[in-house]
This record gives C-alpha cells, sequence and structure tokens, in this order.
C-alpha cells in the first residue's frame, strides 16, 4: 500500500493544502514561504504513523487525512472542548474509511488510561520537558502556550519526549494499528540530519560536530557488521556448492553447443563482477582467481566442468548484489561531493567507512571531516540502508546542510537512490537550486484567497 495524497484543513486556523503525490517518479517536493506549514504537515503525518498523537494536540487544525492507493483514508479529526470555561481540552479523533464499507470506524484518541506500573517523581517532567513550570504537586504550566496543566495532561500532551515508562499505554482498534502497518514512514529532520535512526524518547541529541561525527563512527560500524554477515553468508553457500561439485559435475549433461567464445565471455564477466566486489571492499584480492583459458585447451569434458564452476561462482556473487549495489552509490555519490576536498571514501570489513586524502592516502577520522560531508554521509546512509523497501522518506529542508553545488546534484542523487531503494520521498524545501529544471515534482502551498 502506498500513499496517494494528504490533505490537511483549517491549519493555523487559516491554511487548506492538498498534496498529491507523484507516485510515478516516486519524489514530491513541497514549496512555501514560511510559515504556511511545510514541516508541520511533514510531522503530523510522520505523528500518525509512528504514534507520536502529541502532535496533533499541539497543532490547531481541524481534519488532517491521508489517502491510500486502494482507496481508503484516514481521517484526524480535532474539536476543542472547554471546561470550567479556562482549560480547553482537545479532543482528537480517528476515522478509518473504506471502500467496501458503509460506516467509517472511529476511534478518540482520548480512550487511554495511565500505566498501573507509572511511579516516578514529578520532578523529572520539569527536567525533561523544555518550558514546563511546576506551580504545584501535579500541576505545571506550560510557558510558550501559558496552559494550566494536570499530570494526565502532561502525559498526555508531551507522551512522545518522555521515558516508556512514563507514557499511557495505548489502547486502539486493531484497524488503527493496521493502518499504520501498512505504511513504513521515516522523517529525518532539518534540525539535524543525524541519527535519526537511534534517537530515543528518553534521550536528547544535539547537534555538535562531534556527535555527528559519532553518529559516522556508529553506522561506520553498522556497513562493516553488514559486510560481515554477508561474507558469513558468502561462506556458508561457498562449502554447500564445494561440497556437491562433484556430484552435480558427473550429473552434469554433455554442453556441445555451448561455445568458446560463450564460455570466455561468461568467465570474463564473472572476473569483472570479482573485481567490483573487491573494489567496494567486499572481496579480498585472490591473484589466483585471475585466470585466461585458450580456444584450443576447451575439449568437451572442459566445457562441462567450466559451465558447472560458473553457474556455481554466479551464486556465490549473488549474495553480494544488493549490498555491493548500495555501497557502490554511495561510494560514487559521496567521492564526487569529496573530490572538491581532496578526501574519498572506501569501505572494509573491519572498519566500515574509510576515510583518506587523495593526495597522500593519509587515514582520516570522522572528526577529519566537514560537517557538511558528515552529514551529506548520515543522510545517504540513512537512505540506501536504513529505511525498508517502499517506504515513505520525509525529508524536511535537505538544503541546510548542502552548498549550492550539492543542492545542484541532490535530486539527481535522490532519483537514482530512490530507484536503487525502492522508496518514495516526501521532501519539504525552499531552495529552487534543489528543485532545479524538475517543477512537475513540485507542490506549492497556497496561502488565502483574498
Amino acid at each position: 500500500m502506498r500513499i496517494k495524497q494528504i490533505s490537511v484543513n483549517g491549519l493555523f486556523g487559516v491554511f487548506d493544502h492538498v498534496i498529491p503525490l507523484n507516485m510515478r517518479d516516486r519524489i514530491t517536493i513541497i514549496h512555501a514561504p514560511n510559515g504556511f506549514g511545510k514541516t508541520i504537515i511533514l510531522k503530523m503525518l510522520n505523528g500518525f504513523f509512528n504514534s507520536k498523537i502529541s502532535i496533533f494536540r499541539t497543532i490547531p487544525f481541524k481534519i488532517f487525512k491521508v489517502d491510500f492507493d486502494d482507496r481508503s483514508k484516514i481521517e484526524v479529526e480535532k474539536n476543542s472542548e472547554h471546561s470550567n470555561g479556562t482549560t480547553r481540552k482537545d479532543k482528537v479523533n480517528f476515522v478509518l474509511h473504506q471502500p467496501q464499507q458503509e460506516s467509517p470506524l472511529r476511534f478518540s484518541a482520548t480512550e487511554k488510561a495511565l500505566r498501573p506500573d507509572v511511579d516516578f517523581p514529578p520532578s523529572i517532567l520539569d527536567e525533561i520537558i523544555p518550558g514546563l513550570e511546576r506551580i504545584g504537586l501535579r500541576r505545571w504550566r506550560y510557558l510558550p502556550t501559558e496552559d494550566m496543566l494536570s499530570l494526565e495532561e502532561v502525559i498526555d500532551r508531551f507522551e512522545d519526549i518522555l521515558p516508556s515508562k512514563i507514557r499511557k499505554s495505548k489502547r486502539e482498534p486493531d484497524w488503527l494499528k493496521q493502518a499504520r502497518n501498512n505504511i513504513h514512514l521515516r522523517l529525518i529532520e532539518s534540525q539535524r540530519l543525524l541519527n535519526t535512526s537511534s534517537r530515543r524518547s528518553d534521550s536528547y541529541l544535539g547537534n555538535s560536530p562531534l556527535e555527528i561525527a559519532s553518529t559516522v563512527s556508529q553506522y561506520s560500524g553498522e556497513i562493516a557488521d553488514i559486510i560481515q554477515t554477508k561474507l558469513t553468508e558468502y561462506g556458508a553457500t561457498s562449502q554447500s556448492l564445494d561440497r556437491t561439485f562433484p556430484a552435480r559435475l558427473v550429473q552434469q549433461e554433455t554442453s556441445e553447443n555451448l561455445a568458446d567464445k560463450e564460455l570466455r565471455f561468461q568467465l570474463e564477466q564473472l572476473e569483472q563482477k570479482r573485481s567490483r566486489l573487491i573494489e567496494v571492499g567486499l572481496l579480498d584480492k585472490d591473484e589466483s582467481s585471475d585466470f585466461q583459458i585458450q580456444t584450443q585447451t576447451i575439449d568437451e569434458s572442459t566445457k562441462n566442468i567450466l559451465s558447472v564452476y560458473i553457474e556455481d561462482v554466479k551464486k556465490k556473487l549473488s549474495v553480494f548484489d544488493e549490498i555491493a549495489s548500495k555501497i557502490n552509490l554511495l561510494r560514487e555519490i559521496i567521492n564526487q561531493k569529496f573530490q572538491y576536498s581532496y578526501k574519498e571514501i572506501n569501505f572494509s570489513k573491519e572498519k566500515g567507512f574509510v576515510f583518506t586524502t587523495k593526495h597522500d592516502n593519509k587515514i582520516l577520522s570522522p572528526t577529519d571531516l566537514s560537517s557538511g560531508e558528515q552529514h551529506e554521509l548520515v543522510l545517504l546512509y540513512e537512505l540506501l540502508f536504513k529505511v525498508e523497501p517502499n517506504s515513505l522518506v520525509l525529508i524536511d529542508e535537505p538544503e541546510i546542510s548542502l552548498h549550492l553545488g550539492w543542492q545542484v546534484q541532490f535530486l539527481q542523487d535522490l532519483q537514482k537512490i530512490t530507484e536503487l531503494a525502492n522508496i518514495d520521498i516526501l521532501m519539504a524545501t525552499h531552495s529552487p537550486d534543489i528543485i532545479q529544471d524538475r517543477w512537475d515534482l513540485t507542490v506549492e502551498l497556497k496561502g488565502v484567497s483574498q
């Protein structure tokens, strides 16, 4: 299932926006002046699919709607109620419309209860939530809005940033859980493009160079683990094929129609593939694997042996097909950008990322990369290695970490990634340099008609 369209009515009490997604090109770009709600729409979409419901309580809107390609749709409705003439309580409802059902399914987000095992000092909330001021034993004032909140209201509004033991349990119906599970969605925010996959609700990550470098180091370790896992799979496949090679060779039928030229071509293709895998760090160089076969040496018996050998090597090397394509694309894009600073990236099974200077091949650490280089590497790694196929990825203002030359190239790089990783992109940007000549991919958010 894929998202076909997103819309919101009454955003900030002013805006009505409709955003159809480009289903064919798989990249949709939202652009508008500041204050029209580009970032907020991404956060609302992320809030629904990643169970961060408090976003709907803090943002003024009437209806937020997501249409799917199977003609079903989810609506999030917000109604404000006032108690005692002072306190406003926002009621958020979820409504599922399906073409095969006459009546929609409804659920109110207020149908929740505190976890029975909640036991924590109230002062911890003051430390976790910026702008929260305690005015009583179990009463707070939220300074940005001047709202007076009870303990339950604080937990309800800020559940996304609270430790799991303090959050409320959600008694959601199965249909709502299923609607969320049908879509894999990932938000990469502008502040900042770092450690978005491992960011936890019970911790805070800033955006200092050291923290960004730590993220690069973390991902470097991850890619080393991925390579090691593939090498283990390669070894197991090789052992299995080698063990059964004699039996399969005996059973092999005579390859009378297999031309010498075709045999040599297939062997050359395998050696080229092996060389590419060595180049990107997935295989060690093995000098004994390089050989040439002369036409006169290929008799019928040799043809049979080579035909079985060729099929076996194809199966062995196919283990690396997916990761090799991703590593190669990441390496290609990053090195194109790093060439201006005379650096390059390579990969190894021991270290993961290997950064070197081009003029003297000196090894660099992640902290030797510029902040922009680190941000770009983190973003591209996330898209290629940490997003599931058929996911929708939300990217907010990628131009913040890109200089002009990188902005011009960004959309072309993104198109290569979406095709290889099989993902959809919804991006919010101010930059015409990001868009280039692809205005056909854009949706402009309009203001209020005068």
